[in-house]
């Protein structure tokens, strides 16, 4: 693969015409002009087709011997989600996501970020145009793109809840989500991360001390709401937010099967990363 390197380092490759093809025909999105009414049409398609998941980073963990090995690159994780229904956290889900956008003539860049006390630990993507820039996330995700503007604090009002970011210092931000029980996303540090560095990170997001490894969590829009499991919290049940409420649905019968049809992730994965977290 060729390096390129731009104002912020290495650049994301961006995908190959026919994966983005196939790419675009499975969020039933047209291309168009790279403007910020497609690019929300993208992030609605992919929060509704795309689930934040760990299932798939476990079953592959255990598959190989390296983190090296176990990262998911744009390619694999494109090909995984239209073949099996799976997505992945955000490490992949934004480098995945940007790889897209950039195939399709946005310009940006990743950031790594802090949740709380825990740094570097999450990601996302600004996208530029001209004098405008927007946060866009699809590892967490957000559903919509955020205005980042000169402003201490823009707030956005989507179908989802109102989405805030608060400038706290110069180049960082608070970002909430009102409609939820805990409205506290994350700290956006808005610096331009490299590739290269990126691609490290998320290697060691495989290592010993990555995140999610030890739990199943799906999160994804289903019919335009909210849903998430979480396999820490027992009995198990799905989760739905709803008018800023979260709503405890128990399940009975055969877990991996009822996620697999909620989540539409195969239901394979599932049940394999069930069965490496009991072992």
């Amino acid at each position: 693969m060729h390096t390129q390197t731009g104002r912020f380092g290495i650049i994301t490759p961006a995908l190959a015409p026919q994966l983005t093809e196939a790419v675009l025909s499975y969020l039933g999105v047209a291309p168009g002009v790279p403007d910020l009414d497609v690019l929300n049409r993208l992030i609605l398609a992919y929060s509704r087709s795309v689930p934040w998941e760990s299932a798939s980073r476990i079953v592959k963990r255990a598959r190989v011997t390296s983190p090296a090995e176990a990262a998911r690159w744009p390619d694999e994780f494109w090909q995984d989600a239209i073949r099996l229904g799976t997505g992945g956290t955000c490490f992949e889900s934004n480098r995945a996501f940007f790889a897209l956008l950039r195939s399709l003539g946005y310009h940006g860049y990743l950031t790594l970020n802090n949740m709380h006390e825990s740094i570097g630990c999450h990601t996302a993507i600004v996208i530029q145009s001209q004098a405008e820039r927007w946060l866009v996330d699809a590892g967490y995700p957000i559903h919509a793109a955020l205005p980042l503007t000169s402003l201490p604090e823009s707030q956005l009002d989507t179908p989802f809840g109102t989405y805030t970011l608060r400038e706290i210092a110069p180049a960082r931000y608070v970002v909430e989500l009102i409609a939820l029980p805990k409205p506290y996303l994350f700290d956006l540090i808005d610096a331009p991360i490299d590739d290269a560095a990126y691609c490290d990170a998320t290697i060691n997001d495989y290592s010993d001390t990555g995140l999610f490894l030890d739990r199943l969590i799906i999160r994804k829009l289903v019919d335009d709401q909210i849903w998430r499991f979480n396999s820490d919290e027992q009995p198990y049940h799905l989760q739905e937010f709803r008018d800023g409420q979260r709503i405890d649905h128990p399940i009975t019968g055969d877990v991996p099967a009822t996620l697999s049809n909620h989540f539409g992730i195969d239901r394979t994965v599932v049940a394999t990363a069930f069965e490496l977290l009991k072992s």
